[in-house]
């Protein structure tokens, strides 16, 4: 992590929000924690990392939002900057110099990765919190900045990223590969769960309302065990994966919403999710790819996700639909949740050869998610391309999965190309402030 980086996050506050008050860790409160560390200053630095790993998840340039252009799920077409089109769909290449868009989905996650190591670094110094409770907030802690990792590398990919970030200012992390990462990444989520596993029955904080489910050291578990088999999925390691998966909260019978989301709010100094703005429109393909259903109409993934609008042209590009996934400023973006569980073991089952036991899962979320007919004509010619309609249908502007999942298996050149001049980007260039400070 450069300098410039490593500054900006020791003062920087942590963001409020996520249905409680996060106290601001600015001066003096981030002094107590690195010197003096209380329990209230613990759980506000734990609390700060569930606020800060939804920070730049769900704003017009946000995560979900830019990769979803990247991907052909969306558009944001705007009189106010033509940067969605000109440099996410039509540029040669994207612009690390641009902050919003090119050398984004780096200072923010490495923000919350540096509040979190300071936050494990405070930890043995605190009195007033049992050893049971210090591993509930190491196990969480690793978690989160196995999130932020893996948000690192989804966006820039071979471009590798810096791992040893916990250094004094001014020692720069050598930028990696992105196995390397990935293994990071995966090393994280283990010693989570470890950490977990020895954890007292509560957290000594409040996770908020994106983890009512898993608001506890042995639920969250479940949790950082789905995260886990996403990773394992990710890096082709597909055994793994579906041992992560047995130890998640993966199950057939239960909702395909139950997971873990990122909370956002309408109080003063909340975070607002800014994902149900007029000018962001669904591409015209998921639209036009969607099947229909045995007795007519459309996948209700197509009709539960989008709505018809008045049709809008902007730089010679045209959408009459609109998303009302997040019908409100307030609504939550999953970070994982019960039906990508479900594909994912899909996923690793194809990735062992096992069609059948893929063709399940596949299935099951055709018809209990989309009202499809099952297939009956899945084999090994054609079952991975059908697993990732199901994912593009089912996890669909939620957090770029068709850009990932399309790049992982070499099927960028498939996303549209709409007009003459665009090009599908595979990833985002390391930002130019941190090329410049390695010179």
């Amino acid at each position: 992590m450069t300098t410039r980086i490593a500054a900006v996050l020791l003062c920087t506050p942590f963001l409020p929000g996520c249905g409680f008050d996060v106290p601001d860790l600015n001066r003096p409160g981030l002094d107590q924690v690195l010197s003096n560390p209380t329990p209230e200053a613990i759980s506000a630095a734990a609390t700060g990392l569930v606020a800060g790993s939804r920070a730049d998840m769900a704003q017009r340039i946000g995560y979900v939002s830019e990769l979803g252009i990247l991907g052909r799920e969306s558009y944001v077409l705007t009189g106010s900057d033509d940067r969605f089109v000109t440099e996410l769909l039509n540029g040669i290449t994207l612009d690390p110099g641009t902050p919003n868009f090119g050398g984004n989905f780096w200072v923010v996650p490495y923000q919350n990765i540096r509040n979190a190591n300071l936050l494990l670094d405070a930890l043995p110094k605190v009195d007033g919190l049992s050893a049971a409770e210090k591993e509930a907030v190491q196990g969480f802690a690793q978690t989160m900045m196995a999130l932020d990792f893996l948000k690192i590398i989804n966006t820039h990919d071979v471009n590798g990223a810096p791992i040893d970030v916990d250094l004094p200012i001014g020692q720069l992390a050598p930028i990696v590969g992105k196995d390397a990462v990935f293994d990071r990444i995966a090393l994280l989520l283990d010693q989570g769960k470890t950490h977990l596993a020895a954890a007292s029955a509560q957290f000594p904080f409040p996770l908020g309302n994106g983890f009512t489910s898993f608001s506890t050291p042995a639920s969250f578990l479940l949790v950082n065990r789905a995260l886990a088999a996403r990773v394992e999925v990710y890096r082709g390691r597909f055994s793994s994966a579906l041992t992560a998966l047995s130890e998640s909260f993966i199950d057939v019978t239960a909702p395909l919403s139950l997971g873990a989301y990122h909370a956002f709010g309408l109080g003063s100094g909340d975070l607002q999710n800014d994902l149900n703005t007029s000018d962001i429109l669904v591409h015209p393909s998921i639209i036009a790819d969607a099947e229909t259903k045995p007795g007519g109409g459309t996948d209700d993934r197509v009709t539960a996700k989008v709505t018809p609008v008045a049709s809008v042209t902007l730089y010679g590009l045209t959408s009459d639909h609109t998303f009302k996934i997040y019908p409100s400023k307030d609504s939550p973006v999953p970070i994982i949740r019960n039906e990508e569980l479900i594909l994912l073991r899909a996923e690793a089952n194809i990735g062992l050869n096992d069609v059948s036991t893929a063709a399940t899962d596949i299935n099951f979320i055709r018809t209990t998610s989309g009202g499809l007919a099952p297939r009956t004509d899945l084999d090994s010619t054609n079952v991975l391309d059908e697993l990732l309609k199901q994912k593009r249908y089912s996890l669909l502007f939620e957090g770029g999965h068709r850009w990932i999942d399309a790049r992982r298996y070499g099927k960028l050149g498939t996303l549209p190309i709409d007009l003459p001049g665009q090009r599908v980007q595979t990833a985002f260039p390391i930002p130019t402030a941190e090329t410049d400070a390695r010179r």
